[in-house]
């Protein structure tokens, strides 16, 4: 393992991977990032977030969380995944507060996480809309999928009655977005060559 002193909960784990951060991705310095982490271009990660990749295969390998670029991951959002199982979250994604994600996921482009919303061993397809407070688990989401509020989904066929996005659900993700983007390079501003998206050295 390299000699770096940690920063801003910026970590590795017990087999020495570090977080592979992109440097125009801001990561909240309350924020827990550890292990074989990759964060991509321009990703908003917000306060008391956690990322954990810290649970080996079989062979001593930790598999990596990836969250791609343009993602937002808001206040206190968790997500780990079990040993020899990945998280692969996909590019201009929302996860909103307290969103829960346990690999093995992986998370479509475009897709929206609404508040509290909770992920296990799921697969959504782009541009999926999870409401508030919605479970899904072991099951396949297809693409433009809207899962209400307070949903339990767990196989393909909890699915089939429910609509498609609409135009003022996409509107509103745009917002979501755009506001995201706004905090990311504001508080790259503000903490300059401070950032903890920065070198770890």
């Amino acid at each position: 393992m390299e000699n770096r002193v940690p920063r801003y909960g910026i970590r590795p784990n017990p087999m020495g991977d570090w977080p592979e951060i992109d440097s125009t991705a801001f990561v909240d310095p309350s924020a827990q990032i550890i292990g074989n982490v990759q964060i991509g271009p321009n990703v908003f990660v917000g306060p008391q977030v956690v990322i954990r990749a810290d649970e080996p295969d079989p062979d001593g390998r930790v598999h990596p969380i990836v969250v791609g670029a343009e993602t937002n991951l808001q206040d206190g959002v968790i997500i780990h995944s079990r040993g020899g199982t990945s998280v692969i979250i996909g590019p201009e994604i929302s996860i909103a507060h307290g969103v829960v994600i346990h690999g093995p996921c992986d998370i479509g482009r475009g897709c929206f996480l609404s508040l509290r919303s909770v992920f296990y061993r799921a697969i959504l397809e782009e541009d999926v809309w999870v409401g508030i407070g919605a479970i899904v688990m072991k099951a396949t989401i297809p693409s433009h999928t809207m899962i209400p509020a307070g949903s339990l989904i767990r196989s393909k066929t909890d699915v089939r009655h429910f609509r498609l996005v609409n135009i003022k659900e996409e509107e509103y993700q745009k917002g979501v977005a755009e506001a995201s983007r706004a905090f990311r390079q504001g508080y790259l501003d503000l903490y300059e060559k401070d950032s903890p998206a920065g070198d770890n050295d």
